[in-house]
């Protein structure tokens, strides 16, 4: 977390926000690290890492992922509201999707999607969605080509709070990920944090 101190109420109303961040429960799959937050781009900062693992073999992830969060309020003009989320995602796909022309839409609908199906609303959204294609050749023949999805996005909440779209954040990491969501009505059971 970073926090420079500001007069007024914007410390205490972070502080609160950073609280609720740390006690948010997300899907068994989903495994949340609070890290170092960038330091210069705004007075209040906080950022997690995500590893979606295979809950029948927990060492292998799935995807990963950061999520930031930051507070100004000064309201940068570009950021259209006093805060913003900047995430990254990154997973590996079937091999058969790398020639897919769709594949950056449907990656960018994945996130959209799930910030809409919790009713979250948002603007000045940004981002990119890269496929990255490995091949192997002469002494590396024999491997599989491998294709790895990234998907760079940031946005300003509108309507919900920064837990509801961390949430919508995890649902879409899943996705991409290749796990189904959970159907309504379902509660995750608490994951262990690491």
């Amino acid at each position: 977390m970073h926090t420079r101190t500001l007069p007024g109420s914007s410390g205490a109303v972070f502080a609160r926000t950073l609280s609720d961040l740390r006690d948010v429960r997300l899907r068994s799959e989903v495994r949340l690290t609070e890290v170092p937050a960038p330091t210069r781009i705004a007075p209040f900062a906080a950022a997690l890492t995500a590893d979606v693992i295979d809950v029948s073999d927990p060492e292998e992830d799935l995807a990963t992922g950061r999520f930031v969060v930051l507070h100004d309020p000064a309201a940068p003009d570009t950021w259209n509201g006093q805060w913003r989320i900047v995430t990254f995602a990154r997973a590996e796909l079937e091999p058969e999707l790398s020639g897919d022309p769709m594949l950056g839409a449907v990656g960018w609908s994945w996130l959209t999607d799930s910030l809409a199906e919790r009713g979250l609303t948002w603007t000045a959204e940004a981002g990119t969605v890269t496929r990255v294609v490995s091949e192997s050749f002469a002494g590396l023949a024999e491997r599989e080509a491998s294709v790895e999805m990234e998907l760079r996005a940031s946005w300003t909440p509108v309507a919900g709070d920064v837990t509801d779209h961390l949430r919508a954040w995890a649902d879409m990491l899943c996705t991409v990920a290749g796990i189904p969501p959970l159907p309504d009505g379902v509660v995750p059971l608490p994951g262990q944090r690491r």
